[in-house]
């Protein structure tokens, strides 16, 4: 059990994945042997009131026991508040208690048990902790995969447990479908370093690749996921910017041009008017 915020870090594009010696019939899913975690167990977890932060996010990738504690800060002058423990809206009996500190022992064996525990202290005023309890999360990236036409894209994630499984899927627009449902097996692989990690390699990308990639981590209390955004450009795309001031820039020339020959012409032609009202002066007066 961990106390680990779920920060997401950036990792690099989108493609496919696989581990030496744990190889599975399902070409879009990696299995692994049951392995430790990479943190360290963790049995308490404390918020301090009113000192704060009120909220804290732990980390549970297997059955476990956690105690959860709210305590008041030395300095506080909330004096025998009424201390409610829920989970949800369920309120929560069996609350064991020391000096200015209220615990709860919960038991996490099954998905259902993991959610927000919130610990409430009612007196002249109301202050309220709560802890999030969740399977790990996973590193993914959130920004968009920029990647060309004939590109390999690739995808990477990570988390600080090692899942039973890796899952890759492809929104097709209306549900998840595992990768290897929507493309053949010789243009993708699913490589990974450890079991902790899982990479997607796509090759030979076409426009036809962009689109929304998510992996999946299955660990023993439920399934964690990120999200991957592909986008496969054409090698002309990032040209269209320029290309476009070019032609804005051709056409400003081209009216600047037919403008200078119109007023050429208007001179010209006003000049011949002149020259002929000139000419006729002299027949005027005689």
């Amino acid at each position: 059990m961990t106390t680990q915020d779920s920060n997401q870090t950036q990792v690099n594009s989108v493609t496919k994945m696989s581990v030496t010696g744990h190889e599975s019939s399902d070409a879009a899913t990696q299995e692994f042997k049951p392995g430790n975690k990479l943190s360290v167990d963790l049995s308490e977890h404390v918020i301090v009131l009113p000192a704060g932060p009120f909220e804290k996010n732990i980390s549970v990738a297997s059955p476990t026991e956690v105690d959860l504690t709210c305590k008041l800060d030395e300095n506080s002058n909330l004096k025998n508040p009424q201390v409610t423990w829920k989970k949800g809206s369920e309120t929560i009996s069996h609350t064991s208690k020391a000096p200015n500190s209220w615990t709860i022992k919960v038991t996490i064996s099954e998905s259902s048990h993991l959610g927000s525990y919130t610990c409430f202290l009612k007196a002249e005023k109301e202050l309220s902790a709560t802890f999030h309890l969740h399977v790990p999360p996973i590193d993914g990236r959130e920004k968009p995969v920029i990647a060309y036409i004939g590109d390999t894209g690739v995808m990477v994630c990570k988390t600080e447990h090692h899942p039973r499984a890796w899952k890759w899927f492809m929104n097709n627009g209306t549900e998840l479908v595992s990768i290897d449902k929507i493309l053949p097996k010789d243009k993708y692989e699913i490589l990974s370093r450890s079991a902790s990690e899982s990479r997607l390699e796509i090759h030979r990308l076409t426009v036809a690749d962009s689109g929304e990639y998510w992996c999946e981590a299955d660990f023993v209390l439920g399934p964690g996921k990120a999200r991957f955004e592909v986008r496969v450009l054409s090698v002309a795309e990032p040209l269209k910017p320029f290309i476009a001031v070019v032609a804005e820039v051709a056409i400003l020339v081209t009216l600047i041009g037919l403008y200078e020959v119109y007023s050429k012409k208007r001179k010209a032609k006003e000049g011949e008017k002149e020259f002929d009202q000139i000419e006729q002066l002299p027949n005027s007066h005689i």
